[in-house]
Order: structure tokens, then C-alpha cells, then sequence
């Protein structure tokens, strides 16, 4: 057992050493994504207590933000400097994409609340 928890603790080394390398702008996008599923999260643990009377309010607000988070996942990669796929887009480019998406992504779960 004592292998076990010191490969845990330097695989955990590891990864907190290789992210203290990642750029801040990643870092935020990050945090947003973490912020997006810890609100989803919130929201069914509200729903498994109180319960889901508007269910398609339930919906709306969980879908919002689990989309919102794949959107912003969709930013971080194609901002990442390290990926060749999207070297050619400009970081504008790619947030402008965001906004976009995010708003359509919106406007349907505004009309999908009835």
C-alpha cells in the first residue's frame, strides 16, 4: 500500500508542476469551466432535496451551464498556444466563436423555458 500512495503523491507532483507552467489565460478559462460545473452540480443536489417542479426550469439551468462549460472547453483549446490544430486562429477569432455559440446556446434555453 505505501507504493501506491507515493506513486498517488508524485503523479499529483507531477501534474501540479506541469499546470504552474500553463498560462494565466488557460488558468482562467479553467476556473470559469469549475465554476460552470460546480453551479450544474449545486442545482441537481437543490433538485434531488427540494425536488423539480418547473422540471424544464431544472433542465434549462442544468443544460445552460454544462453547455457553457463545453463552450468554454471549445475556447481553451483552440486559445491554447500548444495545439498545432488551431495555430492559425487568432485568440479573437476563437472568443468571438465563444460569444457566439454562448449566445445562441442562451437563446434556445430561453425558449426552451416556455
Amino acid at each position: 500500500m505505501p507504493r501506491a500512495t507515493s506513486d498517488a503523491k508524485l503523479l499529483i507532483q507531477s501534474l501540479s508542476k506541469a499546470y504552474a507552467a500553463t498560462p494565466t489565460n488557460l488558468k482562467i478559462i479553467d476556473l470559469y469551466v469549475i465554476c460552470a460545473v460546480a453551479t450544474a452540480v449545486i442545482q441537481v443536489a437543490y433538485m434531488g432535496l427540494v425536488g423539480s417542479f418547473p422540471f424544464n426550469s431544472f433542465l434549462s439551468g442544468v443544460l445552460s451551464c454544462i453547455g457553457t462549460a463545453v463552450l468554454a472547453v471549445c475556447l481553451r483549446i483552440q486559445v491554447n498556444k500548444d495545439n498545432k490544430e488551431f495555430k492559425d486562429l487568432p485568440p479573437e477569432r476563437a472568443f468571438a466563436d465563444f460569444v457566439l455559440c454562448n449566445l445562441v446556446l442562451h437563446l434556445v434555453i430561453m425558449n426552451f423555458l416556455g
